[in-house]
């Protein structure tokens, strides 16, 4: 799990509530951890593995949004990498951690330990946040015909670069003047829950805002290709409404839980006593959240796989391919020449022998293509990307 109070438990006097959480049945705690993250790990390796009966997943040439798919699937699987090590070491040597409490120690490696995990994890899983807001903004921009591969120049920077410069800037203000010695109180803390929840907030926020902009422009840009709006632009733009929807229902589910458990600490915190019997429902509220970050949170990669690819299946192509089938096939059916697959399923003839071949621009078919991309199957892939379906 990515939590805020994993770095404050690196101090030595850190506080109440954190005490309470981190103190309550660690092993079983940690061995949710450890069994959520293996298992989103596996699973989102199975999911992004080629299959049998399927072709690579392919990039697309005019947008970078695939690739910023690819890139929030690595981030998640590397924060579950850093989860997995992390509650490995809590259960295999529980001495080892339990000298991060000590406030006269000589050992460094504990705390070193404590605050390199935890870094890892937040770091991670804050640039998967930054990533998701650049996909919202890319599938924006791509269908304003304002962005291309090239800007993922720039969303690796921006990424990469807040991630960092929040992260550090939220350590070095909670471990101020060092680990050891870390400022007793709530107020020195609170910079460094803002910069932890700075990205979720903004994908919570600013994400639905982005995608609803996106389906209008889809619907407007499917309505102005033909001037009619048919049952087909009608099940496209559905599918991609329905993808953006997926993804902040991936969002809402792994991290409410976080904001949540958040408000039930920080109120403990603000109390004289957090043991009072008064506070006993507010305790197991905050006990119980904190279990289920630790089952969600790991969770959170093989979802978005889920949102992103649909379930791809269990049959792994593991043989090495020396060569690719393009795209443009000299061998493509007639079938596939002169009709386009729907999401659904269903064919639909649109070209006209007779008539002679019009090339107009294929730039909003190309962005159509990539919002969808995720989910459509190899035979539709190769229709839409044929000389007769950027021709359409």
């Amino acid at each position: 799990m990515a939590s805020p109070r994993l770095e404050t438990f690196c101090c030595p006097n850190r506080d109440d509530a954190t005490q309470l959480v981190l103190a309550f049945r660690p092993e079983v705690f940690c061995g949710v951890c450890l069994g959520s993250a293996s298992a989103g790990l596996l699973l989102s390796v199975l999911q992004l593995l080629p299959k049998r009966g399927q072709g690579p997943r392919k990039i697309p040439k005019a947008s970078s949004s695939t690739t910023i798919l690819l890139l929030v699937s690595a981030c998640d699987m590397l924060g579950s990498i850093g989860i997995i090590f992390r509650s490995t070491v809590w259960l295999g040597f529980p001495g080892f951690v339990a000298n991060i409490s000590l406030v006269n120690k000589t050992d460094v490696w504990p705390a070193a330990f404590c605050v390199g995990t935890a870094m890892w994890i937040q770091l991670l899983y804050s640039a998967g946040f930054w990533w998701l807001f650049c996909y919202a903004v890319d599938s924006y921009l791509v269908v304003r015909r304002s962005a291309g591969l090239s800007t993922i120049v720039l969303y690796h920077m921006m990424t990469w670069g807040l991630a960092i410069l929040l992260c550090v800037e939220g350590i070095a203000m909670l471990y101020y003047p060092s680990v050891s010695s870390c400022e007793s109180g709530l107020e020195h803390a609170i910079p460094h829950y803002v910069t932890t929840y700075v990205p979720l907030m903004l994908v919570l926020m600013v994400n639905p805002i982005l995608f609803s902009r996106t389906v209008m422009a889809v619907t407007s840009l499917l309505k102005g290709r033909q001037g009619i709006y048919t049952e087909n632009e009608r099940r496209l733009g559905t599918e991609i409404k329905l993808r953006f929807f997926k993804i902040m229902l991936v969002v809402i589910i792994c991290w409410s839980s976080n904001i949540i458990n958040e408000v039930f600490l920080f109120y403990l915190e603000m109390q004289p006593d957090i043991n009072g019997s008064g506070l006993k429902n507010v305790r197991n509220a905050a006990l119980i959240t904190w279990i289920i970050m630790g089952v969600l949170n790991p969770m959170q990669g093989f979802l978005f796989t889920l949102a992103f690819y649909g379930w791809t299946g269990w049959k792994l192509d593991l043989q090495w391919r020396k060569s690719e089938i393009p795209w443009e096939s000299v061998s493509t059916s007639t079938a596939a020449e002169n009709a386009y697959t729907l999401p659904s399923g269903n064919s639909v003839n649109f070209h006209d022998s007779k008539k002679p071949a019009i090339a107009p621009d294929s730039q909003p078919d190309e962005a159509l293509g990539m919002l969808s991309e995720g989910n459509l199957g190899d035979e539709e892939r190769l229709a839409r990307n044929s000389p007769v379906y950027q021709g359409w």
